[in-house]
C-alpha cells in the first residue's frame, strides 16, 4: 500500500470555492480534464479568446514532463521523484510515466491546494513495488517539504524534484530561487531538477492574456524571461539542448517538427 499523508476528502470539500475561478482547475480544463466548475471552462474560455494557444502550452507542458520522466528513468537511473504543485490529476502524471518504465519507482506529491487534496486518493495509486505518496504542503515552505518526503524517500540516494508550471505563482522572483536552491541543498549528488514555467518575451497574445487573467483576482501567476528560468538551474549541470520552449526539448522521434511555445524549461543535474 502507497504511504501518504492526507485528510478525509470531506474535509478538503468544505474550503473548495467554486464560484472563483482558480488555476488548478483551469489548467485541468485545457489538459481535458474534468475535474473543474462552470466558473473554471468560463475563465479558461475568456483566456483562450484572447490567447487560443493556451491549450497548446498546458499540453506541450504535460508532453515534456513526459518525455523528462521518461529520461530520468531510463537514461538517468533515477527511481525517486518529489513532485511539487502536483495539480489536479489528468493523463501522465509522475508516477503513470515512471512506473510504467520502472514499477518500483518511488513518488512523493506536495501541493497544498484543497481541491488537489480532495483527489487524493484518485492520485494515491501505485504498483505494488513502488510508492506513491502525497504530502498536503506549500511550496514556501521547502524544509517542511524534504522533512517529509524523507518519510517516503530515500535522500540520501538521487532524486528527480519536479518544479512543473507552479513557480511561476511566486511573484518575489529571488524568493523562488531561494526556496529552490534550498531543496536542491537538501537533496544528495546524482539528484536532478525539472523546471519549465510560463515565460516571458517571448509571445504577446500570451502576456496579454495572463496579466488581464491576474486582474482578476484568481491565484495569480507570474510569466518570466527566459534569462530568469535559466538561473532556477545556476550550480547545476544542464543537459543539453538547455533551457529551450518545451516541444524543443528532446522531441521524440517522428514527431512533427516542433514548434516554439511562450513555455521554457530544462533538466539539470546536481554535481
Amino acid at each position: 500500500m502507497p504511504d501518504h499523508a492526507t485528510v478525509p476528502g470531506s474535509a478538503a470539500q468544505q474550503h473548495i470555492d467554486t464560484s472563483v475561478p482558480h488555476s488548478a482547475r483551469i489548467w485541468n480544463y485545457w489538459l481535458g480534464g474534468k475535474d473543474n466548475y462552470p466558473v473554471d471552462e468560463a475563465a479558461g474560455d475568456a483566456y483562450s479568446a484572447v490567447f487560443p494557444g493556451i491549450v497548446t502550452v498546458a499540453r506541450s507542458s504535460r508532453t515534456f514532463l513526459r518525455r523528462t520522466i521518461t529520461h530520468l528513468v531510463d537514461e538517468a537511473g533515477i527511481r525517486q521523484f518529489l513532485d511539487i504543485g502536483t495539480g489536479l490529476p489528468t493523463v501522465d502524471n509522475t508516477h503513470e510515466v515512471a512506473q510504467r518504465l520502472a514499477p518500483e519507482a518511488r513518488i512523493v506529491y506536495v501541493d497544498h491546494d484543497p481541491m488537489v487534496l480532495a483527489h487524493a486518493r484518485a492520485l494515491l495509486t501505485s504498483t505494488p513495488e513502488g510508492t506513491t505518496a502525497y504530502i498536503d504542503a506549500d511550496l514556501v515552505d521547502p524544509d517542511r517539504i524534504l522533512a517529509v518526503a524523507a518519510k517516503s524517500l530515500d535522500l540520501a540516494q538521487p532524486v528527480a524534484l519536479i518544479l512543473s508550471n507552479i513557480l511561476g505563482h511566486l511573484d518575489d522572483y529571488e524568493q523562488a530561487r531561494t526556496i529552490v536552491a534550498r531543496l536542491m541543498d537538501g537533496l544528495p549528488s546524482g539528484s536532478y531538477l525539472c523546471v519549465n514555467d510560463g515565460s516571458r518575451g517571448t509571445d504577446a497574445d500570451y502576456e496579454r492574456a495572463q496579466d488581464a487573467y491576474n486582474d482578476t483576482g484568481a491565484v495569480p501567476y507570474f510569466l518570466r524571461p527566459v534569462d530568469q528560468i535559466t538561473a532556477f538551474f545556476d550550480g547545476l549541470e544542464l543537459l543539453d539542448p538547455g533551457v529551450v520552449s518545451v516541444p524543443v526539448w528532446r522531441p521524440e522521434p517522428g514527431s512533427p517538427v516542433p514548434v516554439p511555445i511562450g513555455e521554457h524549461g530544462g533538466l539539470a543535474r546536481k554535481p
